[in-house]
């Protein structure tokens, strides 16, 4: 009797028994055809509420294509969807098509799809315990838009999956196509798991905003056009809620060719995002920033063809107690690591000050084939800088062949003027990099950088500890370039340099100490305005 229930339970889960009893809703069941074309929707929002008035359970997808509008989730509620199952969003029309956006009077301070949630595929608000699980596809290709919430003048959807103000979420194992604005849009979620992902987008994949006590892991995340793993704080709920307690491990991100990491032919024929710079594709913090970031890890994580780590506040909150471990980084398109801190200042007046950036701790990087035109950037702003930042154990390979004469003169074929175009950018003193502490953060909108390997603007008490810079073309921009430091150390550093360029420039700088750099004798500056120091 016992081997007879244990098999009933085996056929029942995968498949083999029709399972709207004993917890597991087979969406079929309640009318869902799952033929690609008639929509599903209804039966599955019908099978989600049988669910919930029994107390929960799981509501189960077996192999097909069902068309969907937006499916509402409820507590204690598992979408299961099986292994050649696809979650496919219809194309809305004006008879039928996805929820509306709800009301929010908060959304001047962030974009448009920031600000909603109902205008999904999939959507929850206020609600706990829930999980998404299975071996198949969300499929947004057809019915999910990139940006706004219209579609040929219609009302639709610009995200797969939102929730808002829930917490005990787990989404594992499912893969995820083309999903427009955001794959994952999950604002004021606590207790949150993201694992074994595979999502191949053509915007954000996850935006994990305001959230706290995450685990993101073990994920595959493709993103030509925008971020692949973003943190952000907005002020989407109406308050400042930072982000917090956060570890992401072993994930990929990376910028191929949308649709080409699910089909694994990993293509790189497209050289731009929107914005006019190489593929996105990053694990990021910000640009939305007004609750800021705290106690987060980020281990083993590979980046390949994409822009490289950012962590940017301008919205006012403060990152502080980072840790970042073991990334290998191939193929980077701007900066390998940037950290950025500005005034953007996009919330209410009264309540966003300047930002803080404090206790960043960055260690066992390898970096192959970074772009020419940006250093690894480090910038805060005057009066604002960034505090005790630590970089340890780090190599960053440059692809060179730049001078002070690119960075004096800022030759369009090189820069990319879509960040600048009310102010472009013009030849200049190399070393008067504009601060731009209002502009969106990225390595573009101050140009080519008077350093190769390290640029650092408006900072204090920073520690460079075994660090090595190498170019695969000579480049005769200095190394490093510090510009209104107050306390850095240098303790193992070695780099190509051009015969004729310093190591280090200062400007501005107090404290300054080179301990076991190649070629030069160790050095200490105890103030320095203008100062050049060769081997």
């Amino acid at each position: 009797m016992r081997k007879f229930l244990a098999i009933a339970a085996a056929l029942l889960l995968c498949g083999g028994v029709s399972a709207q009893s004993g917890g597991v809703y087979n969406v079929r069941d309640f009318g869902a055809k799952g033929d690609g074309v008639h929509i599903d929707s209804d039966a599955v929002n019908e099978a989600i509420g049988a669910a919930v008035k029994a107390g929960g359970g799981t509501v189960w997808f077996p192999a097909g294509i069902y068309s969907c509008y937006s499916i509402r989730l409820q507590n204690h509620i598992t979408l299961r969807i099986d292994n050649g199952a696809v979650i496919k969003a219809a194309v809305p029309t004006k008879e039928k098509t996805y929820d509306l956006p709800e009301e929010n009077a908060f959304d001047m301070y962030q974009d448009f799809g920031h600000s909603h949630w109902k205008n999904s595929l999939i959507w929850g608000i206020g609600l706990h315990d829930i999980t998404i699980e299975g071996a198949g596809l969300i499929d947004g290709s057809e019915g999910i838009t990139r940006g706004q919430a219209m579609m040929n003048g219609i009302s639709a959807a610009n995200k797969a999956i939102a929730l808002k103000e829930c917490y005990n979420v787990t989404i594992r194992d499912i893969s995820m196509l083309k999903c427009g604005h955001f794959a994952l849009l999950l604002t004021g979620v606590d207790n949150l798991t993201l694992d074994n992902l595979k999502v191949d987008t053509n915007r954000d994949a996850f935006d994990v905003d305001c959230c706290a006590n995450v685990r993101i892991s073990n994920c595959y995340v493709n993103t030509l056009n925008d971020d692949a793993i973003v943190l952000k704080s907005s002020y989407g709920l109406g308050y400042a809620k930072p982000t917090e307690n956060v570890t992401i491990t072993n994930c990929q991100v990376s910028g191929y060719d949308p649709g080409t990491l699910l089909d694994g032919t990993f293509k790189k024929t497209i050289a731009k995002a929107p914005d006019q710079d190489g593929p996105t594709g990053r694990i990021k913090f910000g640009t939305e920033s007004n609750g800021g970031f705290k106690n987060i890890t980020i281990s083993n994580c590979v980046f390949d063809h994409c822009r490289g780590l950012a962590l940017e506040t301008v919205d006012g909150g403060i990152i502080e107690d980072i840790t970042i471990s073991n990334i290998a980084m191939r193929d980077i398109q701007n900066a390998p690591i940037y950290i950025r801190l500005g005034n953007r200042a996009r919330g209410p007046k009264e309540s966003t000050p300047v930002a803080i950036i404090r206790r960043v701790k960055i260690s066992d990087v390898v970096v192959k084939e970074a772009d020419c035109r940006y250093a690894s950037i480090i910038a805060g702003i005057p009066g604002h800088p960034i505090e005790d930042v630590t970089l340890s154990n780090i190599y960053i390979q440059y692809k060179g062949g730049l001078s002070m004469k690119e960075a004096a003169e800022q030759p369009k074929e090189l820069i990319n003027n879509f960040f600048t175009r009310k102010d472009p950018i013009v030849p200049r003193d190399p070393y008067a990099v504009p601060d731009r502490e209002t502009d969106y953060p990225e390595p573009a909108t101050v140009g080519i950088l008077p350093a190769y390997g390290l640029y650092v603007n408006h900072a204090v008490n920073l520690k460079v500890n075994n660090v090595e810079f190498e170019t695969i073309a000579e480049d005769k921009r200095p190394v490093v370039v510090l510009m209104d430091v107050d306390g850095v150390k240098f303790n193992g550093l070695s780099a190509d340099k051009s015969a004729d360029a310093p190591f280090f420039v200062l400007r501005g700088v107090k404290g300054f100490s080179a301990v076991d750099v190649d070629g030069m004798k160790d050095i200490e500056v105890p103030e320095a305005k203008i100062q050049e120091i060769k081997k």
